[in-house]
């Protein structure tokens, strides 16, 4: 039966096109989609570089590159270009199959002839060339072919192969890459093999079976059941990175069954989130259709028990649910999927228990920690703070325990004397105590209520919990996790990134009863942002080591993105108002330039001036709404954005007076360790709001500019 794959240089090209010409696209696609399984209406090109190229007919003036394997009854999508351009294309280019790698490539043949033409000559006259050293064998080891060999031969150095890497096949060029900084033969195959999907031999690779080639690719091309899912994913070109997974995430989505825990890091963009959010669908597949499960070790029916997709923010909870909706398209496996932050759950939780709860503001919160502070020679905040980092963090239950407890990241109560520290042990106790005869709690504290009540109980209302955003979560919440599956094989899967962590938790994951070792997963492509803002903002996190996950150091060395694009603009402004008169010109700007609205977000580090930024833009009749919304530009707090992407990002009020946001920050002379921790903090929240930015990112201040501002 005829199949139709959708490469994803197609959506990236389609999402750029304006909307009347999209339309047209989608109305060729239409047709064809309805009618390929007859053969379509495809152009065959005469003097094409490979006999497989065809041609689909958008309007007079666009035509889409598509790839006629002869076997397998397959056609795939590969690009929409200007008339002339698409003829040029499929003129130069040719795709083969990696004869090591088993996976689809594409070459530009007739520039790949240029570059030869050119060298032939240098090499001629020189002693000394590049690869001079490297015996035949090792390249064809690595899966470069004899054609790529040839020119390999003829380059001088690294900076003729460095050009060589828009025309030449990438599993290739990065192969020759690797041999060129002296990388031996075999770690050279294990940094590429580590990306496959699956490994096969030579022997059974087959040159000229594309369709089992591009089945290998699943970062270059998907498949889709017919018209309607091609449909749904015209529908959403700007979620290809959420269709499209890289062999890695793949490996790791995709994988048959983990022994224990899992977690995947890696720095923004680095689809830690669609590989979760793929896993999740995956775990869904293993549900037979009346909602059972089959168990993979025996492969027995076992009943019904819901997976459970969680993460910190209500933001991002939306933003998960939306884009699960697009993986799993079968209703009835998608109600297997409970979609809600971590607070919900503990609630829902703990209000069985204790019926209707109470949560006090900041003010009244404060209020009520500052008389109880009295004689203990602390203040209210240091003392909830002791209480939410010190005694929860731990699951502190007696005065013993909290004597003798460590206290990492804690200076001041590092210095306090046995003494002090029983009045602050009963100053927590008499705090406490009044909040629950009052019905009231912290967030913090329900989470640990809720994985109390569910170990006391012995309930487990999940099969699997996947976590994503998972470094902001207090150990409390780590605990609750642990709580809500029973533990044995694919029970927890948790993404996360150290680097991207706003709230100054720390936790051992090994205390908390989650054990990743072996089972941990690291990824360090961003296929969202360009590596010139990845560069720009890997700088505003300055250079204090980040600490890890269960307390080991973590670092971008190797984040990097094979994507390019424009420097991150940085603009000053005398006053805030003309500040947010030039952010109306520049997203005015976008507007014009066909970028949707709903790809558009303005960050800002205060809810105060997310709101002032929302009545400028609508004051010069630009729409806008939530980052959680999708009726108009987004605009939001640093904090809000976290998980989230978009074409173009302006980060306003990056100046001195927001960054560091001073009430935010622990005095030095109070507590320097704690001072160090939260100034860390606010940069990581600088960083997560520019990284936020796939194509374009646009910062802005006004007086003096923010010191985590590269210079």
């Amino acid at each position: 039966m005829p199949q139709l794959a959708i490469a994803k240089d197609f959506l990236t090209t389609y999402a750029a096109l304006d909307k009347k010409l999209r339309k047209a696209v989608d109305e060729a696609l239409d047709k064809f989609a309805d009618t390929y399984f007859a053969g379509g209406h495809l152009e065959k090109i005469t003097d094409s570089r490979d006999p497989r190229w065809r041609t689909l007919r958008i309007n007079q003036g666009y035509r889409g590159v598509v790839l006629a394997p002869d076997s397998g009854d397959v056609f795939l999508l590969v690009t929409v270009l200007a008339h002339k351009e698409a003829y040029r294309y499929i003129r130069n280019r040719r795709p083969s199959v990696n004869q090591a790698l088993g996976v689809l490539e594409f070459r530009d043949e007739a520039a790949l002839d240029t570059m030869s033409t050119a060298l032939t000559p240098v090499a001629a006259s020189s002693t000394d060339t590049l690869f001079q050293e490297v015996p035949d064998k090792h390249f064809t080891q690595l899966g470069i072919d004899a054609d790529t060999v040839r020119i390999a031969r003829l380059l001088p150095d690294e900076n003729h192969l460095d050009a060589l890497a828009i025309m030449m096949p990438k599993a290739q060029h990065d192969a020759l890459t690797a041999l060129a900084s002296g990388m031996p033969p075999d770690e050279v195959w294990a940094l590429l093999s580590r990306e496959l999907v699956e490994e096969v031999s030579a022997q059974e690779v087959d040159p000229d079976d594309l369709v089992s080639a591009i089945r290998r690719s699943p970062d270059q091309a998907v498949f889709v059941e017919g018209p309607e899912e091609l449909r749904d994913l015209l529908a959403h070109p700007f979620d290809v990175w959420r269709t499209f997974l890289h062999p890695r995430q793949e490996r790791i989505a995709r994988r048959d069954g983990f022994a224990g825990p899992a977690m995947v890091t890696g720095g923004a963009g680095t689809g830690k989130t669609v590989t979760a959010l793929h896993r999740v669908a995956h775990l869904a597949e293993r549900y037979a259709p009346d909602g059972q499960q089959l168990a993979l070790d025996t492969g027995e029916v076992v009943p019904e028990q819901p997976i459970l997709l969680t993460t910190f923010t209500t933001t991002l909870d939306t933003a998960l649910r939306s884009q699960l909706g697009l993986l799993v398209r079968d209703e009835d496996r998608r109600k297997l999927v409970d979609v809600r932050n971590l607070d919900k759950v503990a609630h829902q939780v703990v209000r069985q228990v204790h019926g209707k709860l109470e949560f006090p503001n900041s003010r009244e919160l404060t209020a009520l920690w500052d008389r109880h502070a009295e004689g203990s020679d602390v203040s209210g905040r240091f003392l909830l703070e002791e209480w939410e980092h010190v005694i929860l963090a731990q699951d502190l239950r007696t005065e013993r325990d909290y004597l003798k407890a460590r206290r990492h990241g804690r200076g001041r109560s590092g210095r306090m004397g046995p003494e002090q520290k029983r009045r602050v042990w009963l100053a927590v106790l008499a705090a406490t105590e009044e909040m629950r005869a009052n019905g009231q709690w912290t967030f913090t504290w329900l989470a640990s209520e809720a994985a109390d009540i569910l170990d006391r109980t012995g309930k487990r209302p999940y099969r699997h919990v996947v976590v994503d955003e998972s470094q902001d979560l207090h150990p409390a919440k780590w605990r609750l996790v642990r709580a809500l599956a029973p533990e044995g094989r694919d029970d927890l899967f948790v993404a996360g990134d150290p680097h991207q962590r706003i709230y100054d938790h720390r936790v051992s994951m090994a205390a908390v009863g989650i054990n990743v070792r072996g089972r941990s997963h690291r990824l360090t492509v961003s296929y969202r942002s360009t590596q010139e803002i990845l560069s720009w903002a890997v700088r505003v996190l300055g250079t204090a080591p980040v600490e890890g996950f269960d307390g080991v150091r973590s670092h971008l060395a190797d984040y990097t993105s094979p994507l390019h694009g424009r420097t991150p603009a940085v603009h000053a402004h005398p006053t805030e108002q003309s500040e947010l008169d030039a952010l109306t010109q520049v997203v005015s700007v976008w507007l014009i330039s066909d970028v949707e609205p709903g790809t558009i977000a303005v960050a800002a580090r205060t809810e105060a001036l997310a709101k002032e930024v929302r009545s400028t833009l609508a004051a010069e009749g630009i729409d806008t709404c939530g980052l959680a919304q999708d009726s108009g530009v987004r605009v939001g707090t640093m904090h809000s954005m976290k998980g989230l992407e978009f074409r173009c990002v302006a980060v306003v009020g990056a100046g001195a007076a927001y960054l560091p946001l001073r009430s935010r920050v622990t005095d030095v002379s109070e507590d320097p360790l704690a001072h160090a921790h939260d100034l860390q903090r606010e940069r990581n929240l600088l960083f997560v709001a520019c990284t936020r930015a796939r194509d374009t990112l646009y910062v802005s201040y006004s007086g003096e500019p923010s010191p985590f501002l590269p210079r």
